[in-house]
């Protein structure tokens, strides 16, 4: 019977080992290899083609987020569990955006792991149940807002950003730094400069700097920006 071949990546040797300890306990899944950090990860997955990798969100230098979207370019087959300790809502949607399919919480019991990454490895969602209802939550508040989709956005591109995109296009209209734009709508700094990748790749321009011009060129900035 092949075995699950699992790459787990966690900056804390402890967490590693009683994680690895757990699956390797496992008759249908091997632990291949392990990673401290994002930037590893992305080396190792590229060397070893694991099936599943186990990544932890929060490392330093490059963090889980940030390889999982490395990695997914380069093997977009490969499922990635993201682990956290705090289920912050804007990293899930981030690590699911780039192509996480699971993001669990570490107090996850051994048996949910196990069952999760089985799921994974199956093409299914492995999320915690919580998380879970708090995504249902958020896409229910995001398809009863009315986007404003007057003829010159429409020209624009912007009637295809999301509320969140919309605020922070506005913000960088009016010439807000990313740090700014951050402190402005409490978002952390990494959360904003992946809305304003987005923003960018939607408006089809090459810099912050086209975004600006193109939303004070068309109704979009002489509606929401200050006189």
């Amino acid at each position: 019977m092949a075995k699950i071949r699992v790459l787990l990546v966690d900056d804390h040797s402890l967490f590693r080992e009683g994680i690895a300890n757990v699956l390797n306990s496992q008759p249908d899944i091997e632990i291949i290899g392990e990673g401290s950090d994002g930037l590893e990860a992305v080396v190792m997955a590229r060397n070893l083609r694991p099936d599943v990798i186990l990544m932890d969100v929060t490392m330093p230098g490059t963090d889980g987020i940030e390889a999982t979207r490395l990695i997914k370019l380069e093997q977009p087959d490969v499922r990635i569990i993201m682990l956290t300790v705090h289920d912050e809502q804007d990293k899930l949607f981030e690590a699911l955006r780039y192509g996480a399919q699971g993001y669990l919480l570490k107090t996850i019991r051994a048996r949910q792991l196990v069952d999760m990454l089985h799921a994974a490895y199956q093409g299914e969602a492995a999320i915690n149940p919580a998380l879970a209802l708090r995504m249902i939550e958020e896409f229910r508040r995001l398809s009863a807002m009315v986007p404003d989709s007057s003829e010159s956005d429409k020209e624009s591109g912007t009637e295809l950003l999301t509320p969140r995109e919309s605020e922070v296009l506005t913000l960088l209209a009016r010439g807000m730094s990313d740090r700014e734009i951050a402190q402005h709508l409490t978002l952390s700094l990494y959360t904003v400069k992946a809305h304003v990748r987005a923003v960018l790749q939607k408006l089809q321009v090459a810099s912050r700097h086209e975004a600006a011009r193109l939303a004070r060129q068309t109704r979009f900035g002489t509606d929401r920006l200050p006189n």
